[in-house]
């Protein structure tokens, strides 16, 4: 099986606009008004990932990920594995981080991991529309992971 490069449908880029003063600067992570309510975070987290580590490649069943990518540099690779969706079998790659900042929309069904490619330590907001393990942690976590498969076809260093 081979992914082709290209566009994922229903993943949204979006570069991060910093409005700077003589304080420091401030971005927007999200707004309701710019994100489909389906989207709208239920919770947030964030992650410290060190040089040269992977987290992924995972897939949500009903969860999205909403990713801000602020620290370091890393390598983000997104695989539609979505039989249904027009863009099924393509791979996009993003490098982001500190000196790109973005946030990415990864729906559903879509693959994904990334790499800390840089060299200090990378700092990664999510803002999921789901729970982790449900309400007070009682459910299933919604994810299929593919890290641990020595076969997996999803691969972030090809």
């Amino acid at each position: 099986m081979k992914f082709n490069a290209g566009e994922i449908e229903g993943v949204i880029i979006k570069d991060l606009k910093f409005y700077n003063d003589e304080r420091g600067w401030l971005t927007e992570l999200f707004r309701h008004d710019e994100i489909d309510k389906s989207v709208y975070p239920v919770m947030s987290y964030i992650s410290m990932t060190l040089p040269g580590v992977q987290r992924g490649p995972h897939a949500h069943k009903e969860q999205t990920d909403y990713f801000v990518f602020l620290s370091s540099t890393f390598k983000l690779v997104l695989w539609d594995s979505r039989e249904d969706s027009p863009t099924y079998m393509n791979r996009k790659v993003l490098f982001t981080g500190k000196d790109d900042p973005k946030c990415v929309i990864v729906p559903p069904g879509v693959v994904h991991a990334y790499k800390n490619i840089g060299t200090e330590k990378g700092l990664v907001l999510n803002f999921p529309n789901r729970l982790y393990a449900g309400w007070g942690k009682k459910e299933p976590v919604d994810e299929v992971r593919y890290e641990n498969d020595p076969d997996t076809i999803y691969k972030v260093d090809e």
